[in-house]
């Protein structure tokens, strides 16, 4: 029996993604609370959402719509971790797992974006 996104290799990385993220920013001075911090969670938290809101759709436009605000979540969460270093929030050796874990999901997400063979109309 399929479960649907839970399945999705993709969707589980992202959410380890999204657990990595709030660990990290958790260490993050209290002025960051409304900025940096919560800017990354919510970018984090959309690229799994994203997928299960695509994949709860059942229609392959809409999916790989919702997949590619998925993709750019990750490129947003993305730019936040790499600004995170030079600010002194975070040192480049707590980013690098997570800096690869978004390069595979963004391998994942436009192979199974090419996989649906659709187009966005957006």
């Amino acid at each position: 029996m399929t479960q649907g996104y839970r399945d999705l290799v993709v969707w589980q990385q992202a959410m380890n993604v999204a657990v990595e993220t709030y660990r990290l920013t958790s260490a993050f001075p209290k002025d960051e609370m409304f900025g940096l911090t919560s800017q990354m969670r919510r970018a984090a938290v959309s690229i799994a959402s994203n997928i299960a809101e695509g994949e709860g759709r059942k229609s392959r436009n809409e999916f790989s719509h919702f997949l590619g605000i998925a993709l750019g979540s990750k490129s947003e969460l993305e730019t936040q971790i790499v600004l995170s270093e030079p600010v002194n929030l975070l040192k480049t050796s707590e980013t690098e797992s997570i800096k690869k874990s978004l390069d595979d999901i963004w391998k994942m997400l436009t192979a199974l974006r090419r996989k649906l063979g659709t187009r966005d109309k957006t």
